[in-house]
Formats: C-alpha cells, sequence, structure tokens
C-alpha cells in the first residue's frame, strides 16, 4: 500500500501547500481521503488517474477538506468521461452539504445526472463500513461548533490499516483509532502552542505510546510549525510525498 499526500497543506495555504488530500492505493484499493478545494489542481499536477480512484472518504464538510468536490465531480463528468462508480462517503449530513456545496460552486450542478452511478454514503462514529474494497470506521473528532460531526478515520486495507486524525483537538477517541496502525497521519497544527479545535504536537506526543502506531506522519501544519519541522523527530508530510506502508 501506498499514500501521497496530494495536498497537505491547512486552510491558509502555509507554506504553499495544497489543501487537505490523500491518495491511497494498493493492489486493488484506490481513493482518496478528503478532496480540499485545490484538490483537482494538484491531483492534475501528480498525473493521478482520476477514474481509477473508487472512493473518496470525507472527514469533514470545511472548504480545505471538502471544497475540492464540485471540481471534481464536474471533471468527472465532462471531462475525464468517468463510467466506472464513485462512493463519497462522509458524516451526517453529507447528503444536504453536497447540494451545497455543489450548488455554491456551480449553481444548478447538484440537479445534473451523472453519467456514472454515484452514491453518497452517510458513515456512524464507531461503525464499521465496507465501502470500495476496504473497511472505514470513523470516531467523532473536536473541530468545530455545534459539534459536527467530525471524523477522525480508520481504514483497513488489503492488510494494511491507515488511521488520519482529520482536524481536531485531542480526543481520546484517536487512541482506537490509531492504535496499532501501519500509518498515521497526524494533524500538528502547532508545536506547542495548544489551541481550541486544532492538534497541537506538544499534546499528540504525549499519547503516541499508547497508540503505538507503527509509523507517523505530521500533516496540516501552520506557518510556525513548518517553520520548526526540522527540529522534531517525526516525519512531515510534503505535497507529492509517497509512503509505503
Amino acid at each position: 500500500m501506498q499514500l501521497q499526500f496530494v495536498g497537505c497543506g491547512d486552510a491558509f495555504g502555509s507554506g504553499g501547500r495544497f489543501n487537505t488530500c490523500f491518495h491511497v492505493t494498493g493492489a486493488h484499493a484506490n481513493f482518496l481521503i478528503d478532496c480540499g478545494a485545490s484538490s483537482l489542481i494538484a491531483l492534475k499536477a501528480l498525473g493521478i488517474a482520476l477514474n481509477d480512484i473508487q472512493a473518496i472518504f470525507v472527514t469533514h464538510f470545511h472548504a480545505d477538506h471538502f471544497g475540492g468536490l464540485p471540481f471534481f465531480m464536474l471533471d468527472s463528468q465532462f471531462f475525464s468521461k468517468r463510467t466506472a462508480p464513485l462512493v463519497v462517503t462522509g458524516p451526517p449530513g453529507l447528503k444536504d452539504w453536497y447540494v451545497r456545496v455543489m450548488e455554491t460552486a456551480f449553481p444548478g450542478s447538484s440537479k445534473t445526472k451523472q453519467k456514472f452511478d454515484l452514491e453518497l454514503r452517510e458513515l456512524e462514529p464507531g461503525v464499521e463500513s465496507e465501502v470500495a474494497n476496504v473497511r472505514v470506521t470513523p470516531y467523532l473528532a473536536k473541530h468545530g461548533q455545534p459539534e459536527g460531526p467530525f471524523f477522525a478515520l480508520r481504514i483497513a486495507a488489503e492488510d494494511r490499516v491507515v488511521t488520519y486524525t482529520g482536524d481536531t483537538e485531542w480526543v481520546e477517541a484517536l487512541i482506537p483509532a490509531a492504535r496499532g496502525a501501519d500509518l498515521f497521519v497526524a494533524e500538528a497544527y502547532f508545536r506547542d502552542k495548544s489551541v481550541p479545535l486544532h492538534l497541537d504536537l506538544a499534546t499528540l506526543e504525549r499519547h503516541l505510546p499508547a497508540i503505538g502506531a507503527k509509523r507517523v506522519v505530521l500533516t496540516h501544519m501552520s506557518d510556525d510549525m513548518l517553520a520548526q519541522r526540522d527540529q522534531v523527530p517525526y516525519e512531515t508530510a510534503e505535497d507529492g510525498m509517497i509512503v509505503a506502508f
């Protein structure tokens, strides 16, 4: 299995990075985790075959994680000429948010009938679901008011497990979400500064022994964290970076 960081940036382009979007592939699995506003540009820059992507797993509905969906969908319809089915999963409310994001970006687009089968599947916290050759279990994160839902995702595919925190302050649910994962992609918005609704590295470090992930890669870093990334004993994501796990 491998994960490519199509985009590993925050909402504000810190470090000149694209919004969050990870492309995970294996012998049979092929999916995206999140699809931020700049994702179609980044996917095309990397030469990723869009029509091979079987599913998009959305952690939450902020534009830097979800705002690229209209561009992906219209490209699939009119330029990539997609015919294969696509599943988009997300927290409860996905179906309504899909209409909202499509209509905001391209009025009338949510009513266009795709030339491929599209399934919008709302996931429930703590419930494992089979989607596009993988098993996904969402865990409740904390990233805004009202309480979301916002998800951290644990995805099992082809005898490997990848966990992504999504955007969240520390919650105990991250321990079962990432326990023993082959790859743990974790937000590290700041190095030591604790702020509401985001995860800082100092807090994460205190819990890593309990998590016991085999490999940790930090993502979604602010300018403050980016300036210190050479001083921390963990891998840090870069746009285009490939991690085999």
